[in-house]
């Protein structure tokens, strides 16, 4: 036992040489710089020759995207404009033949309208001057039965009285009474 002790403390003698940290350690330099070129150098042909690409040609691809789709946007923007421009000159058009209907049908209307009102403004002057017409006979029927009925009550009355009637007399009395 005492041997690997003394073992054990002489390797800890002979590590007391190299004190410290390896990669400081002057004697493996040389080997740690070309292995730090060889990984860089391998470092820089995988990204130049695998990495960039792909990632140069994904960008590429989005601005090819996003290029297209403004590209499409500006056409489409460029079509709803002239949609737009179409359909406020067809609904202009729309509105002016509306207004074209309505002042014809307006001017129908009208015109029907005023035949109808000639039509009833003669039907009613025909009515009225028969209407007339027939007040004038009533009127004229209606006075000669009342200069009848004032003659008739004018003998009743004078022969109630007592008196005899003169038929002329009494027509002459009703027809002055009668004018007024």
């Amino acid at each position: 036992m005492e041997t690997e002790v003394h073992e054990a403390a002489g390797a800890a003698g002979h590590a007391g040489q190299a004190v410290g940290m390896p990669q400081l350690n002057f004697d493996y330099w040389p080997n740690q710089i070309f292995w730090l070129l060889v990984t860089l150098v391998a470092i820089y042909f995988l990204l130049t020759r695998v990495a960039l690409p792909r990632i140069g040609a994904v960008l590429a691809e989005r601005r090819g995207t996003i290029t297209n789709d403004l590209a499409a946007a500006e056409e489409l923007k460029q079509k709803a404009v002239l949609a737009e421009k179409a359909y406020n000159e067809a609904l202009a058009k729309a509105r002016a033949e509306a207004q074209a209907i309505v002042a014809e049908t307006r001017a129908a209307i009208q015109a029907e309208l005023d035949e109808a009102t000639a039509k009833a403004d003669a039907e009613i002057s025909a009515k009225s001057a028969e209407s007339e017409a027939r007040i004038a006979e009533i009127r004229a029927g209606a006075l000669q039965s009342v200069s009848e009925v004032a003659k008739d009550t004018a003998e009743a009355l004078v022969a109630a009285l007592g008196g005899k009637s003169d038929a002329a007399a009494v027509d002459a009395a009703v027809a002055a009474r009668m004018k007024g």
